[in-house]
């Protein structure tokens, strides 16, 4: 425990120091000046406070005051010594923050005991915040504990929909990655493309209630097959409707609007524009780009510049022109991703 002692009468000072050093253990700081002693609390962080109530460059009301409004000292427990006992005194130093009272002349003995009290709340008070402070960390090492594994499980779901769909679980990572450098271009908030990053990989969990010889024909589908293939967008809003967390809801929004097209001529409700939830249209030209730059049974892959020569051309059309935009200024680092990795064995994993 720190005490700081704040009277601007050097015999004062003395006689309260020593009376408090038989009392107590702990490290007392003596201060003639009410002005210097402000200055030293903020640099370090006392346990109780007993100051003069009459200095005569501020007195201790006004001290207790300009004390108080710092945030380290706000329940710091002061006590005021005064001779004055005009009752309008008590009230404004009680007003100030005082926690209690000494009036002088003062027996020793009730100093003591009101320190030791005092010094005994604010041990009480400081064991508390430090508890409070531990279940603080808990709690957020926990929360991140299990967000970690929602997210893990969402990520090796959409992989495992991925493959059945014949991809190699790529698919979902760099759609993931295209949607969060997308969210960023157009200025949503870094939380927001983190959770459209961690959402967009479900994109296409409806696929799974497809039929495998739909997902797997090598040729154009028939009008009849398409139909089919296009319910996956309600099939997948319908596994992840009434979702209890945020990443959920948002993977649903994905999920069911994500071949929605600017124009109106989407599906599965015919959406335009800004009705079309903007995770949806973002992750719409993350997927479309990777789906035509990716080999499927039913077609080759196309060159990454055809590819986003196709995005631009659409832009208007089927997909929201600020999206596009932000596609072409993240062009650069789209190209990175879509770079052809080496082999885990020479990449030293």
């Amino acid at each position: 425990m720190r005490l700081l002692i704040v009277d601007d009468s050097r015999s004062s000072l003395a006689l309260i120091g020593s009376i408090v050093k038989e009392a107590v253990m702990g490290e007392i700081e003596l201060c003639l000046n009410p002005l210097e002693a402000l200055d030293i609390c903020q640099s370090y962080q006392f346990d109780l406070i007993i100051v003069d109530h009459i200095m005569p460059e501020m007195d201790g009301v006004a001290f207790t005051a300009a004390l108080r409004s710092q945030p380290s000292y706000r329940i710091v427990p002061i006590i005021m010594v005064t001779s004055d006992l005009d009752k309008t005194v008590r009230i404004e130093a009680i007003k100030a923050g005082a926690t209690d009272f000494l009036h002088k002349p003062f027996d020793p003995i009730e100093l003591q005991a009101r320190v030791s009290n005092l010094l005994a709340l604010r041990q009480a008070q400081v064991e508390l915040a430090d508890r409070a402070q531990w279940l603080t960390r808990e709690v957020e090492r926990a929360t991140a504990h299990l967000l970690a594994r929602e997210e893990e499980i969402i990520y090796r779901l959409a992989r495992a929909i991925e493959y059945r769909d014949g991809g190699t679980g790529e698919h979902v990572s760099r759609v993931a990655l295209i949607s969060q450098m997308i969210g960023e271009g157009i200025g949503l908030s870094p939380e927001r493309c983190r959770m459209i990053y961690l959402s967009a990989p479900l994109h296409d969990v409806g696929k799974i209630g497809i039929a495998d010889a739909i997902l797997s024909k090598p040729g154009r589908l028939t009008d009849a097959e398409m139909a089919i293939m296009r319910e996956h967008v309600t099939i997948g809003a319908r596994i992840l409707e009434r979702g209890g967390s945020e990443l959920i809801r948002t993977a649903e929004l994905i999920a069911q609007s994500h071949h929605e097209k600017w124009d109106g001529t989407g599906y599965p409700d015919r959406l335009s524009g800004t009705d079309i939830p903007i995770e949806a249209r973002i992750v719409a030209i993350a997927d479309v780009f990777d789906a035509l730059c990716s080999e499927r049974p039913y077609k080759s892959a196309w060159p990454i510049d055809k590819a986003y020569a196709e995005i631009v051309r659409c832009s208007g059309s089927h997909f929201d022109p600020q999206c596009v935009a932000a596609f072409r200024a993240k062009w650069p680092e789209i190209c990175a991703i879509m770079q052809p990795k080496e082999p885990a064995h020479a990449a030293g994993f």
